[in-house]
């Protein structure tokens, strides 16, 4: 599961490809471990490419969360499409984890 990461002005922004789920999940998680870095204080995952996630893949965003809760990060996810949403509408996680519309809006509020 290749991710593509990035720092903008002490935000990590990390960008999702096609598909999570059990296949890859594991994967995508040692990904996101690797890419954080603990010094990091504001991490947006645009999820623009993203077509599909399972619950593996919600528990991996999940694990993130929480990793970035306990250093103290702020964390916030963009850009998901219609289906996506849904999934993270149903599960209950867009009441858990900050989501936003663009990857602008995103980084304006972990930086802020």
């Amino acid at each position: 599961m290749p991710i593509e990461s990035r720092r903008d002005n002490g935000t990590l922004i990390i960008q999702t490809e096609e598909r999570v789920d059990s296949a890859n999940a594991q994967a995508f998680y040692q990904e996101l471990d690797s890419a954080i870095e603990s010094e990091d204080r504001a991490v947006v995952m645009d999820m623009e490419r993203l077509a599909y996630i399972s619950s593996a893949g919600l528990r991996v965003i999940l694990q993130t969360a929480r990793k970035l809760q306990q250093q103290n990060a702020k964390f916030a996810i963009c850009s998901l499409s219609g289906t996506v949403r849904e999934v993270f509408e149903i599960s209950g996680f867009d009441r858990v984890i900050d989501i936003h519309s663009s990857q602008a809006d995103a980084i304006a509020a972990v930086s802020g």
